[in-house]
């Protein structure tokens, strides 16, 4: 099984982590994990799942946009990851909602930014991440964790709100960030966090529970 990594390989810390985290993969899921740098020539239908991961606004914001409607729309198991959350957003705003969705971060602050700048920076803080009860996240992380941002943005408010109407769930929710997991509808894994479960593995921790579901979905189909 093949998963791609869609996203700008930079160095920076989140990537360190992402590279550290692949033979974990390999090696406790037999996945294995590719980067695909998203001003490159690549087809997210020819892998068993996706990870968005940080690092927005990335080389082709088009290209991204395109891939998720691709995945979103096909069924292929899909994570992502703080920037990986906010295209999500802005992708499905768009393209299902038929809102004018922006990004604050790279088209500037105006009336129809989906993802805005956050009150308080999280990056490269830890949060309180709360799971919602009844939610997909909540069956896999039962109780409140510290969970690491590197983040300035997040999806607005009023943006959330709109998806909710949609049939989005809020799996998990923090005083700073507002939502820090959706769940998509209509789609056997579509899951976003504004947190980052892969810190952590550049010291030898374990496979975070999102991730291991991630891994379930592409693996067995079932999370």
């Amino acid at each position: 099984m093949r998963i791609g990594l869609l996203g700008d390989d930079t160095g920076h810390r989140s990537h360190q982590e992402l590279n550290a985290l692949v033979p974990q993969l390999a090696g406790e899921y037999g996945v294995e994990a590719v980067w695909l740098p998203t001003d490159s020539a690549f087809d997210v239908a020819e892998l068993d799942g996706i990870w968005l991961v940080p690092g927005s606004p990335y080389a082709d914001d088009d290209a991204v946009i395109a891939a998720l409607r691709t995945v979103r729309e096909s069924g292929i198991p899909f994570l992502g990851t703080c920037g990986g959350m906010q295209y999500a957003v802005m992708e499905f705003l768009r393209t299902v909602l038929g809102a004018s969705a922006t990004h604050a971060e790279s088209d500037g602050e105006r009336a129809d930014n989906a993802v805005v700048p956050l009150a308080c920076s999280l990056y490269g803080t830890a949060a309180l991440v709360t799971p919602v009860a009844g939610s997909r996240f909540a069956g896999w992380v039962s109780e409140p964790f510290s969970g690491m941002h590197f983040c300035n943005y997040a999806p607005s408010a009023a943006s959330v709100a709109a998806l909710v109407e949609a049939g989005v769930v809020v799996g998990a929710t923090s005083e700073d960030a507002g939502a820090e997991v959706l769940e998509f509808p209509g789609h056997p894994f579509y899951v976003t966090s504004m947190f980052q479960p892969h810190v952590g593995a550049l010291a030898g921790e374990p496979i975070h529970p999102l991730v291991a579901a991630f891994m379930r979905a592409v693996t067995t189909g079932a999370a």
